[in-house]
């Protein structure tokens, strides 16, 4: 890389600004459309949520504008910032948008990796009942793991890199579109590095569990963003390995667990009620007959 990064000749405000509002209101727009969505969904339990491939993806690339954008941004104003300087100086320049788009591509794939998993799960789980039995178990079992990854080497390289714009800069200039747009695609294979295990819960969790969502968007932002975001980390790991462990020896602590155990519930309140109607008509037609003579 042969341009300067110099924090006197950061982008103007006005300029800066449009990027990171445009890069809130998308983040925005998507957490309405989410929010929606999950009041609009039938009580599937499935993990493909009943949905197709087109459906599916195209809502696990919303749910990561809604995640990604805002711990992005400040690699996202970097970019825009090094170019910048070179278009003042009268040399060739590459729009923002092609690293977006590039990094949005890299978690708009993972959404078709997750759909195939889904599927397989869906399909096994239909096939076997022990699979039926023991899924919050198994479910456990992934938060576990997540918390054991948060640990590891390589998590710790890839929370590094994304923590730090100016190294991945330094280290992964590429000049040009195509270079700019495999930069994209680094940086967005560094973020996936260091969270895919945080949405791979999801599915135990809930995929559409707008407070689960929430939570995992400020653990990533806090991770990435924040002086403390390493022993964040170290934190998320103890708390996901405790509430693993807790959910593999009482399965109800799980949320779709607790909502399939107040469906039955409900359920049951249900046909007392339709019962008692019954009874309670039948009663009504005896009480109303005159004894024959």
């Amino acid at each position: 890389m042969t341009t300067a990064v110099n924090a006197a000749d950061y982008p103007l405000p006005r300029e800066r600004n449009l990027i990171l509002g445009s890069l809130l209101v998308l983040a925005g727009l998507a957490w309405a459309l989410l929010i929606w969505q999950s009041t609009v969904m039938d009580d599937d339990m499935s993990l493909t949520m009943s949905m197709g491939a087109p459906l599916f993806i195209a809502l696990w690339a919303l749910m990561m504008v809604a995640i990604m954008f805002p711990t992005a941004a400040p690699m996202i104003l970097m970019f825009n910032r090094i170019h910048n300087q070179k278009r003042e100086k009268g040399q060739s320049f590459v729009p923002t948008w092609i690293f977006v788009a590039a990094y949005l591509l890299v978690w708009s794939a993972t959404g078709v990796v997750a759909y195939i998993l889904a599927l397989t799960a869906d399909e096994l789980a239909n096939q076997s009942m022990w699979l039926m039995d023991n899924a919050a178990r198994i479910g456990g079992l992934i938060l576990i793991a997540a918390g054991m990854y948060q640990l590891t080497p390589l998590k710790s390289v890839c929370l590094n890199k994304c923590r730090s714009p100016i190294s991945f800069v330094m280290h992964s200039w590429r000049d040009g579109y195509w270079g700019s747009f495999r930069m994209g695609l680094g940086h967005g294979v560094y973020c996936l590095g260091c969270c895919w295990l945080l949405f791979v819960i999801l599915f135990p969790l809930g995929m559409m569990n707008i407070a689960v969502l929430a939570g995992i968007t400020a653990l990533i932002f806090a991770e990435k963003s924040t002086a403390w975001g390493r022993q964040i980390a170290r934190a998320a790991s103890v708390a996901l390995i405790v509430y693993g462990a807790v959910v593999v020896f009482v399965p109800d602590a799980l949320p779709m667990m607790m909502d399939d155990s107040s469906m039955a519930a409900e359920t049951m309140d249900d046909e007392g009620e339709m019962q008692e109607d019954e009874m309670s008509g039948a009663d009504d037609g005896g009480g109303g007959m005159e004894p024959m003579r």
